[in-house]
């Protein structure tokens, strides 16, 4: 015992002081329960097969999915049209949404469901994401409160009181509680959570980045004026013949830099973007986007029988003007550098062999304050230069990663997590929504449920790669929880948490009832500081039982109060599942949930301990 409470001792310290990364303060806890022989490796390593933790993990990849689809931009554009200008309206917004959210989903799926909106609510009105990303997890934890399957401990205390030979709860048994504490939550989460806008501005300051978007480049290389989209007509003689046996580079000086191809399904519209290649056939409406002087791009239309897809009606421009998008959902461009001393100095750039080695074109070439964009293939490469590069993302990282003569500007990985799969959102959707009533009527475990979600997203196309699906997963916040829960199995091992807990019980005793479901509230919710509210609840509801029973009073008040106690936890940032997960995405640290979640959690407890006989008396 002794062992274990000083093993907690130094991980609390170890967490408030914030220098070590809270994952591996958890892994150190773990570690020295083993070494101390307090638990066996078996018991340490349980918590990284426990379904919470897997759930956990599983739900970042869907909400990762929502993200990537463009599924959750899209909600957070409707949901800041009601808020307008007002960051006070936004925060009430996520506040109610979540909560209400909370009253059918679980906390955790409510957090991951909501987590990647919240953000891009935040990046589109300017707003903090540290300041709506807290007050998002605590609503979603007092959302719980207010139905029987909105938190664990909830219906631990159910089954404890059926048990013991009780009436259970009802579904909504505790729903003025929720609406309780909804409302004190809402009046001071505003001001305290005012502490996390200076930190958050910092960060961002710091994680400014140089790096130009894909729209960007395509507009600073002058690609936009001199595209044209060209539309293969069936009479046309290129119709049905590879890209080799045209050789439109040589013959009219123009370059192909990508394809659009429809669907030939009837009952689809949706057109994928393609890189010529020698072996591509063109085909009946198909899209050219093709780059170079309108001349030679007008001379290679009239000859083969085709036909713009722009048109302009502004008479002072004869031209048609480009009037369509570049789909970057595969294909990306990229800024290279040519290095000093590079082979590629005064190489003409059909002979780069970029197409050969890499599946990369260039596009064009920026030379001090000169872009260089019209019969590029015989431009001569030199050192110092900086080429507009395509190809499909993988193609781009790897000349990034196996070119030594050049350097790629920004990460070509980072930069395509950013361009959404916005066609995949429908699916998305459908898969988001048989998750949540696979959870609100209980056709599977939730954990099962959230797998089968995760898997159908990486399978379903969601995610360009399942690397980008991994990536999706804070492994922080996932070891964080599972290298704590072994902190509990010790302290019930070793009869720390039964010698606190009785403790103060046979003390407050003689005091009466209120004073009784004082301590219990105050013990579970400071227990709850160091374990899970799921573990709390389990060690705290037979002892808050049998005191209700030795006092001859109601159960009710005294179950109720420690789900809580320890359900409204929100000084610790692995208290709860929520807290874990917006740990990294909200930048906090350990003090963050001491500043803003104690104040919230004492007037919670305080509030409640009176509130709570006069709702279900003793």
């Amino acid at each position: 015992m002794t062992a274990t409470i000083i093993i907690l001792i130094v991980t609390a310290t170890l967490l408030v002081w914030g220098k070590i990364r809270s994952d591996i303060v958890a892994l150190c806890c773990l570690l020295a329960l083993v070494l101390t022989k307090v638990l066996t490796p078996t018991e340490a390593l349980a918590g990284f097969s426990n379904s919470v933790v897997i759930m956990i993990a599983a739900l970042f990849i869907v909400g990762g999915a929502l993200s990537q689809t463009g599924l959750a931009g899209a909600v957070s554009n409707r949901l800041l049209k009601l808020a307008g200008n007002s960051s006070y309206k936004l925060f009430l917004l996520v506040m109610l949404v979540t909560a209400f959210i909370g009253l059918f989903l679980s906390n955790t799926g409510t957090v991951a469901l909501l987590m990647p909106i919240v953000v891009s609510m935040a990046f589109k009105s300017k707003t903090s994401a540290s300041r709506l990303l807290m007050p998002m997890a605590y609503a979603s934890s007092i959302g719980g409160m207010m139905t029987l399957i909105g938190t664990p401990p909830t219906l631990i205390m159910h089954d404890t009181l059926i048990g013991a030979g009780y009436e259970g709860l009802q579904f909504f048994t505790t729903l003025p509680v929720g609406m309780i504490l909804l409302v004190l939550g809402i009046l001071l989460l505003w001001p305290l959570s005012k502490m996390l806008d200076k930190k958050d501005k910092k960060d961002q300051g710091e994680g400014r980045t140089t790096v130009k978007s894909p729209e960007q480049l395509a507009s600073d290389y002058c690609l936009i004026d001199n595209l044209y989209r060209i539309v293969v007509s069936k009479e046309s003689p290129i119709a049905g013949k590879k890209l080799s046996e045209i050789d439109i580079t040589k013959r009219y000086s123009v370059i192909i830099s990508e394809i659009h191809i429809r669907s030939s399904s009837p009952l689809s519209r949706s057109i994928r973007a393609v890189l010529p290649k020698a072996q591509t056939i063109l085909t009946e409406n198909d899209i050219l986007y093709i780059i170079g002087e309108y001349k030679n791009v007008l001379n290679f239309v009239e000859e083969n029988a085709l036909s713009f897809l722009d048109t302009t009606t502004e008479k002072e421009i004869e031209r048609p003007k480009f009037g369509g998008k570049f789909k970057f959902d595969e294909i990306g461009m990229a800024e290279v550098v040519i290095l000093q001393n590079s082979r590629l100095h005064n190489r003409l750039v059909k002979d780069s062999q970029f197409r050969d080695n890499y599946n990369v074109n260039i596009l064009s070439i920026q030379r001090k304050d000169t872009y260089i964009i019209q019969n590029i293939k015989d431009v001569k490469i030199q050192a110092g230069d900086m080429l507009l590069v395509q190809g499909t993302w993988e193609d781009i990282d790897r000349l990034s990663r196996l070119e030594r003569d050049v350097v790629v500007i920004g990460q070509p990985q980072t930069e395509a997590s950013k361009i959404t799969l916005d066609h995949k959102a429908p699916y998305a959707a459908v898969v988001l929504i048989l998750m949540v009533l696979a959870m609100v009527f209980n056709w599977l475990p939730p954990v099962i449920a959230v797998l089968i979600a995760a898997v159908l997203m990486v399978l379903g196309g969601c995610f360009r790669t399942v690397r980008d699906a991994y990536r999706t997963i804070n492994w922080e916040s996932v070891i964080l929880f599972a290298g704590m829960m072994p902190l509990a199995t010790a302290m019930e091992k070793t009869g720390t948490s039964a010698l606190v807990t009785n403790g103060i019980v046979d003390a407050v005793g003689s005091y009466g009832p209120y004073a009784v479901l004082a301590g219990i509230m105050a013990a579970s919710s400071l227990l709850t500081m160091f374990i899970s509210n799921t573990a709390a609840a389990i060690l705290f509801a037979p002892i808050a039982l049998q005191a209700a029973i030795s006092m001859d009073v109601s159960p009710y008040p005294f179950l109720i109060g420690v789900a809580v106690a320890v359900s409204m936890c929100f000084a610790s940032p692995f208290a709860t599942p929520p807290n874990a997960m917006i740990m990294s995405a909200g930048k906090y640290n350990f003090m963050d949930y001491i500043k803003v979640g104690l104040p919230l959690q004492l007037l919670f407890l305080v509030v409640m301990i009176f509130v709570l006989p006069l709702i279900y008396p003793f």
